[in-house]
């Protein structure tokens, strides 16, 4: 009897080859590359540039590999990198194949007949994958002894990317990420033959948010940041995983540190959230942590001016000063948007019982009861499992963001959403009033084809979003009626009447899945931890009385001593406080520009009878504090934040014996001062409380139904006013990163032809927009937007909206062309009025 070999009784599965790699039988997926099959085996082919995330290119050839298709070999080594799987290949590797080590050693000797040699002082020494693998499959000495080819060095591709093109070996990782992820192609490779080089065009910097990532990725010391650069030695720094603080991405990053201070940092890798990329806000903006005007002592205000005093002393006169202003006409809490779950908690809690209030709130942002009412119906208690999450965007049929621009307010959600359309064929629709290149390089794709468009912008009026969303265009409903379609709505529908009620009703209405992304990394954690004036942790409601007697017995205090009646939003909290209503605050690392009424913050913080602020470094609420707490940046403690999706990112603490605190031990001794118990010692201690609290186990708040708005008509000389902020601003966690402004894009107020051409633009002037208060000059560019309609980014260079203007998304301004002022004056970009003064 003759038994067949266990190989031809076994079946191949359905959508799977046989192929044999070293003499091992393998099944692999059809269409998988051979590099990514013999990965899965444990077998490492070297490689430069090859990355899992990026189209294959074949462009360094040091992959090769020897391939027998049908029992003919190939007339010579294949890139493996390249080549697909079938059924019946036999592959060999350079582990059984002379003729693939060969290939493999020529190939890296022709690669370093013109690289330095200079490892010892290049920064990419000591991580390089060309080092490890000229040692391991190179050859001991070179045939070429001829002198190597030199460039000028450094070449500045942008403000923070340097480029050493001696250094390049060509293999098209930074074009091919710039292109195909970023949708950035500035970046480009230049010449032909031996004269092929790495490059710009003249006059086009590398204008990219994601640049950083080019650095990382770039298998030898090519491309390296202009803030790193010969900085340090990868092996003389301890490397510690984190998650970034800057927005609701949630992205996994790695701290790199020495001598008690963070020299780098790198994107982490987490194919969950944000694969192996990072923004160049959240790879390059640290330093905030070691300005020099940094607060490290309490400060007390003695005699009209704040003096540096102890612990002790000052958390003593802190107690002492919201004591008698509780028990005088209460003390309001503003948290802010930027703190860790932990510490949104602590505050939550210590506004509950040591102050005996519900008047928090951590919406430091235009802000409405309308997505108060959305976030109590919708939002809190959503996780992954229940919700959307990146790969339901990656998946979608279909998305429509909403008041929503992400790659200024969520730049992976910007980059999986592209993703999306690139590569899966998603119709990425926007609803907003102009195709920002966001817009843009999510709706049209360019492949080596040519330009496909992959979704449309939905224009409409600031202002009128709930009414097109309302009546959508026959393909954009369509298309939102598919299985697995999303509703991406942003924080900026605060700003619209209406739209929240909207959003909600479209998708009863067509099916979609909604999700909520706000901006702040702080914010989706908030809204769990209670740090609203309508909801007590894990969503439970302050007006419920069953909640609230669950939450005082966990907390251990006596029934009936969490406060009952519903707290007063953000912009309530300042007003009581300008009126006298309110006798203190206690605010945590809030910016007034960030308000939608600065100078109504400001009035309340001069008003207030008593105020405490806890923050990192001075700011406008310095200036008014009574006793200032420093407090820990996010390098310097642990903790955990939730991103948009409801997933825990939790990190560690990465420089240890700083002395610096975390906001909840601050208020932890602080309430002890007040006889108050809030037991969060440590993150730790309170997120194992919030988690014992867990959420919320009865029915949901009622959702908003507020009618939709429409736009207010311009009369002449006016406009409606479009406006959001973008990635790279005014932001105080932007400090001290010189490198990283000069990528910020160009602070201009973008408008229709016709609307220029109606206000009498001409060639060489500015554009100054105005209200009551005060007014903003910029320069102009032109796009596709609504007539009468002009935009300005919120808070970049002198573009300060709600401080100059008093005004947001969707208000009416006066517009007119004026004489342009000279580069001195205006720094080159604009200028900013206030209290009437013109241009």
């Amino acid at each position: 009897m003759t038994v067949a070999p266990e190989s031809e009784a076994r079946p191949v599965p359905e959508g799977y080859v046989r192929l044999t790699i070293d003499g091992i039988e393998v099944d692999a997926p059809k269409g998988e590359l051979l590099i990514r099959t013999a990965e899965r085996m444990g077998i490492t082919i070297p490689r430069f540039c090859d990355h899992p995330l990026l189209d294959p290119a074949g462009a360094c050839r040091q992959c090769l590999v020897e391939v027998e298709m049908g029992g003919r070999p190939m007339p010579k080594p294949q890139a493996s990198c390249t080549m697909t799987v079938a059924d019946g290949m036999v592959v060999k590797t350079q582990r059984t194949s002379p003729v693939a080590d060969k290939a493999q050693q020529g190939v890296m000797e022709l690669l370093l007949i013109n690289h330095p040699l200079d490892c010892p002082i290049c920064d990419k020494g000591g991580e390089c994958p060309l080092q490890n693998q000229a040692l391991k499959h190179g050859r001991a000495e070179s045939r070429f002894h001829e002198t190597k080819r030199t460039f000028a060095k450094p070449v500045p591709i942008s403000s923070q990317v340097l480029l050493d093109r001696e250094r390049c070996v060509l293999c098209q990782r930074c074009t091919r990420f710039s292109k195909q992820v970023a949708g950035d192609p500035f970046i480009e490779l230049l010449e032909r033959g031996a004269l092929q080089q790495i490059g710009i065009g003249e006059q086009q910097p590398f204008q990219s948010y994601f640049s950083g990532n080019t650095i990382q990725i770039c298998p030898v010391g090519a491309l390296t940041s202009a803030a790193y650069r010969f900085r340090s030695r990868p092996f003389d720094l301890v490397s510690t995983p984190g998650q970034c603080e800057h927005c609701a991405s949630g992205c996994e990053i790695r701290h790199d540190w020495r001598r008690g201070k963070v020299m780098r940092r790198l994107a982490g890798d987490d194919p969950e959230v944000n694969e192996e990329w990072i923004c160049d806000k959240g790879r390059f903006a640290f330093r905030y942590a070691t300005a020099a005007d940094r607060i490290t002592r309490p400060l007390v205000r003695e005699g009209g001016e704040l003096r540096e005093a102890s612990w002790t002393e000052a958390l003593q006169a802190a107690a002492k000063g919201l004591a008698e202003a509780r028990d005088a006409r209460g003390v309001g809490v503003l948290p802010g948007g930027r703190l860790t779950v932990e510490d949104a908690y602590a505050y939550s809690k210590f506004a509950r019982i040591a102050l005996r209030t519900n008047d928090i709130d951590f919406r430091a942002r235009p802000h409405s009861e309308e997505e108060l009412r959305f976030l109590e119906s919708t939002v809190v208690g959503v996780t992954p499992g229940t919700g959307v999450t990146y790969r339901d965007l990656e998946s979608a049929p279909a998305v429509l963001c909403v008041a929503f621009e992400p790659e200024e307010e969520s730049p992976i959600v910007f980059l999986r959403l592209r993703k999306a359309a690139r590569q899966g064929g998603t119709k990425v629709f926007h609803l907003g009033p102009w195709s920002s290149p966001g817009v843009e390089k999510t709706t049209v794709i360019v492949h080596n084809g040519g330009p496909v468009g992959t979704g449309e912008l939905v224009p409409c009026v600031p202002g009128s979003e709930a009414a097109a969303l309302r009546s959508l265009p026959p393909q954009v409903e369509e298309s939102l009626q598919q299985p697995g379609a999303v509703l991406v709505v942003g924080e900026r529908a605060a700003q619209v009447p209406g739209l929240y009620s909207e959003v909600l009703r479209a998708a009863q209405r067509t099916g979609a899945r909604v999700a909520w992304i706000p901006r702040r990394a702080g914010e989706r954690g908030a809204v769990e931890a209670g740090a609203l004036p309508t909801l007590l942790p894990g969503g439970r409601s302050v007006a419920d009385a069953a909640a609230r007697a669950e939450i005082e017995q966990t907390w251990g205090v006596g029934s009936g001593a969490l406060p009952a009646a519903v707290g007063r939003d953000l912009t309530g909290i300042l007003a009581a406080a300008a009126s006298g209503e309110l006798s203190g605050l206690v605010v945590g690392g809030v910016d007034p520009n960030d308000l939608p009424d600065p100078a109504l913050a400001e009035r309340a913080l001069r008003q207030a009878g008593f105020v405490v602020s806890l923050e990192l470094r001075p700011s406008a609420v310095t200036e008014h504090a009574d006793v200032v707490l420093p407090i820990a940046p996010s390098a310097e403690k642990a903790g955990s934040y939730l991103n948009w999706e409801g997933r825990r990112r939790e990190f560690r603490t990465t420089l240890e014996g700083t002395g610096a605190l975390p906001d909840c031990r601050v208020l932890d001794t602080l309430a002890v001062e007040m006889d108050a118990d809030l037991f969060t010692q440590t993150p730790a201690a309170a997120a194992a409380e919030l988690n014992r609290i867990g959420p919320n186990t009865g029915e949901r708040l009622p959702a908003p139904d507020a009618p939709a708005s429409t736009a207010p008509a311009p009369g002449p000389g006016q406009a409606v006013l479009a406006t959001w902020r973008q990635l790279l601003d005014n932001g105080s966690l932007q400090a001290d990163e010189p490198n990283l402004a000069g990528t910020a894009r160009r602070t201009a107020a973008v408008l229709s032809p016709r609307t220029a051409q109606r206000i009498e633009l001409g060639p060489e002037q500015r554009i100054e927009v105005r209200t009551a208060k005060g007014a903003i000059v910029l320069p102009v560019e032109l796009a596709d937007m609504p007539d009468d309609v002009v935009w300005l980014p919120s808070d970049s260079g002198p573009s300060r909206v709600h401080r100059a203007l008093g005004a947001g998304h969707g208000a009416l301004v006066d517009i007119a062309a004026t004489t342009p002022m000279s580069p001195a004056a205006t720094n080159g970009h604009g200028t900013t009025h206030l209290d009437g003064g013109r241009a």
